[in-house]
Order: C-alpha cells, then sequence, then structure tokens
C-alpha cells in the first residue's frame, strides 16, 4: 500500500459532502488549524488536526503551515482544439463583436478548419502541454467538450483524444459531446439536416463507443434556437448522455428556462441570464457553472452570481478554456474574478470551484473535498489561508499540487 502523509498543515479549508451546495450553504467552508491528511493508495484515509500519526513507510510532505484546499474542478473547457486565434484580437479592439467575428469566417468556424486538419497525435500532444498548465495552477480535474470537429469524423476522434488523455495523463477527465456547438459552413443552407446528422448518427456512434457522459448545445442567437437545442439534448438523454446547456450568454432566448425544464445538470455562462431563468433553474436543480474569464476577455457583463446564489441555485465556476471567447486555463485567475466581479465571498467562490465545480461534471462522490474516501488530490498554496489565494492575482500561488496522492 503506497501512503502519502501531508503534515504541518497551517489551515485546511474545505467543502463537505458530496453533491452540490446552495444558497448559505455555498458559503459553508470548514476550516481545520494544524491539519494533516493521510492518503493510501490513491485515496485519502484520514484527515485530523494535531499531531500526525505515524504512518510507517508513508512519504511525507511538510506543508509548512501552509493553506491546503482540495484540487480544483474545472467543469466546463474546450480542451480538443487545432490552431489558435491570436488574430482575432485586433478584430475585437477595432469593435467588432464576437457574431460579427463569427460571420465573417472567424470564430468557431476557423477552429473547426483547424481541428479537422489536425491528427489524433497532434491533438493529444496539445492537449497534454495544456493539461500539464492547468495541472501547474491547481487544477486536478476536469471537463473537456468537442465541438470543433462538427462532422461525425472528427466530433469522434476528438472525443477519443479526451478518453486517451484521462487514462494517459494524471488529470481525470470528463468528456462532453457538444456535436451542436455551431452548424458548420457546410451546412449554413440545411441546418435540420446537420441537427438530424448530430441526433441520429454521431450520437448512436458516441454511445456505442462510450466516450462521453453528457451532451451540451450552443443556444443562443445564430446558433442553435430553443427548440434546436431541445431536440438535441432529448436525443441525447436518448443515448444516455445527461444534458448540459451553452446558455444567455450573449443573448436570453431562453437556454437557462431549458435547462430548467429539462433538469439539466448544469447551465453554463449565463451572463445574461434573466430572472425567469434563475427561477427555472432553481426549481429544476441545475447548476450555475460560470464563465467569468470569459465576461473579462469579451469586455462584457458579468453573470448575476449573487442572484443565483440568493435564489438557491449552486454556483460553479470554471474556465471556458478555448481558442476564442476565452484563451486562459488558469483556474486560480477565475477564483480572483468571482471574488472581484461576481462578489462572492472566498467561502462561496472556494466552493464554486471545488464541490460545486465537481458536482456539475458528476464527480462530487469523487473528488471536490478533503474528506476521508475521496480522491487524495490536494493544492498546498503559497499562502496562509483561503482569502490571501482570492486577493493576490498575477502569480501562481500553487506550491505544491497532489493529484491521487502522487506530488505532481
Amino acid at each position: 500500500m503506497k501512503k502519502l502523509l501531508v503534515k504541518n498543515i497551517g489551515l485546511l479549508a474545505t467543502p463537505e459532502g458530496k453533491s452540490a451546495h446552495r444558497g448559505s450553504e455555498q458559503g459553508k467552508i470548514k476550516f481545520l488549524k494544524d491539519a494533516w491528511v493521510l492518503i493510501e493508495d490513491g485515496v485519502i484515509a484520514s484527515v485530523g488536526t494535531g499531531e500526525a500519526p505515524a504512518a510507517a513507510g508513508a512519504e511525507i510532505v511538510d506543508a509548512e503551515g501552509k493553506l491546503v484546499t482540495p484540487g480544483l474542478v474545472d467543469a466546463h473547457t474546450h480542451l480538443i482544439f487545432g490552431g489558435w486565434r491570436q488574430n482575432e484580437l485586433g478584430m475585437k479592439l477595432y469593435g467588432k463583436t464576437y457574431l460579427e467575428i463569427q460571420n465573417a469566417g472567424g470564430g468557431i468556424q476557423s477552429t473547426t478548419n483547424a481541428t479537422r486538419g489536425a491528427t489524433e497525435e497532434e491533438l493529444t500532444a496539445k492537449a497534454a502541454k495544456a493539461l500539464d498548465e492547468m495541472m501547474a495552477f491547481g487544477t486536478t480535474t476536469c471537463e473537456a467538450k468537442s465541438g470543433y470537429g462538427l462532422a461525425t469524423e472528427h466530433e469522434l476522434k476528438a472525443l477519443r483524444v479526451i478518453r486517451d488523455l484521462d487514462e494517459q495523463h494524471p488529470m481525470d477527465m470528463v468528456a462532453t459531446f457538444m456535436g451542436a456547438h455551431l452548424v458548420p459552413a457546410e451546412y449554413k443552407a440545411n441546418r435540420a439536416e446537420y441537427i438530424r446528422l448530430v441526433c441520429e448518427e454521431m450520437m448512436p456512434l458516441v454511445k456505442e463507443q462510450g466516450i462521453a457522459k453528457f451532451c451540451d448545445v450552443f443556444c443562443e442567437a445564430d446558433t442553435f434556437t430553443v427548440e434546436e437545442s431541445r431536440q438535441v439534448l432529448e436525443a441525447g438523454l436518448k443515448y444516455g448522455l445527461r444534458p448540459k446547456i451553452h446558455a444567455d450568454e450573449i443573448e436570453a432566448i431562453g437556454g437557462s428556462q431549458l435547462a430548467g425544464e429539462l433538469g439539466a445538470i448544469s447551465a453554463e455562462h449565463l451572463i445574461v441570464c434573466p430572472p425567469a431563468g434563475i427561477e427555472a433553474m432553481a426549481k429544476g436543480g441545475v447548476i450555475a457553472c460560470l464563465l467569468p474569464a470569459t465576461s473579462f476577455n469579451l469586455g462584457a457583463v458579468f453573470a448575476p452570481a449573487r442572484d443565483m446564489v440568493n435564489a438557491g441555485v449552486p454556483v460553479a465556476m470554471a474556465t471556458d478554456f478555448n481558442p476564442g471567447s476565452c484563451p486562459c486555463l488558469n483556474m486560480q485567475f477565475v477564483i480572483n474574478l468571482g471574488c472581484l466581479k461576481y462578489r462572492l465571498t472566498p467561502e462561496e467562490v472556494l466552493t464554486a470551484v471545488t464541490l460545486n465545480g465537481a458536482a456539475a461534471i458528476d464527480m462530487a462522490d469523487k473528488v471536490g473535498t478533503v474528506e476521508a474516501g475521496k480522491l487524495g488530490d490536494l493544492v498546498i498554496w503559497d499562502a496562509p489561508d483561503l482569502d490571501y489565494i482570492c486577493y493576490r492575482f498575477g502569480s501562481n500561488l500553487a506550491k505544491k499540487v497532489i493529484k491521487r496522492g502522487r506530488v505532481m
């Protein structure tokens, strides 16, 4: 049995439980001073305070009196893509909107062209490099979506890359099928045929190969309408793919209400989510997965996170790492923005990037807290307390990252 003992923890901060926290519960964090954590065969065996156990044969990690939290969970990424889109920066600076860039041949379609031209090996190598960087910032579990292939061959290619990386890389990964990210150029004149392709050709193969857990759709003006999104997500349910939805990012066309109606596990973005959408998500038990770095990069408003917490909607936060609207994979920056722009407390933010993020990808029984029975995923921070990592920005404060009991 391989053991690892993390001792001399100045302050351990963690939410507790195996389900998303909402309302006032979102801000409830357990703080343990002078703590220790014993990990056996990659799983937390025990947590305590005071003198650490003897743990014969264990590898010893001295936290040196620093803060320790659960490993961060990035519940929304578009990790698998070819190329980059730095050329769009100038267009944005000259006032072009997201949809204008997309309609001019940029945006998702340009990344689709690059992704289709990339081999599995090239996509794997590129994504593995990104995963290394994410883990260095404290992320130990992440979701990854397809959605830049937009053709059966290339959507399956992206999902295979995620599967292989989950097996080969220390990062625990969860795959989301997102064939309905955009209607590709070759189907612009026949949207219904592309939606049929997603629902009747792609989804059966995704199920057959067992390479995704969720189905996502971009419900937005100029992408997929509410009714088209419903069609995609209901088809996904028939194939065992739990629904997620990109909703209310640019215009509130009803995506958040659809999420509540279908009982989606999460709704993503929600930058302009209206009160009716918040109410629907609260009733439907939907987790709001908010992406503040996207608002930052687009110069957009920030999602009404405080209204969601007050309404009893569990709030998670993630990076939205992608080559266009958010080329950022640093969850520490997300933490900063959660406090500065959403006005959430450090305790609410910690829950958002750990337990609630885990719940948004159906992993809350395995990760997101420091408790016996959970995976041994920890971050030792170069910080004395939780406030410090929310207050400091622009520096990597992850001193040591531990994944399944292994120091990375």
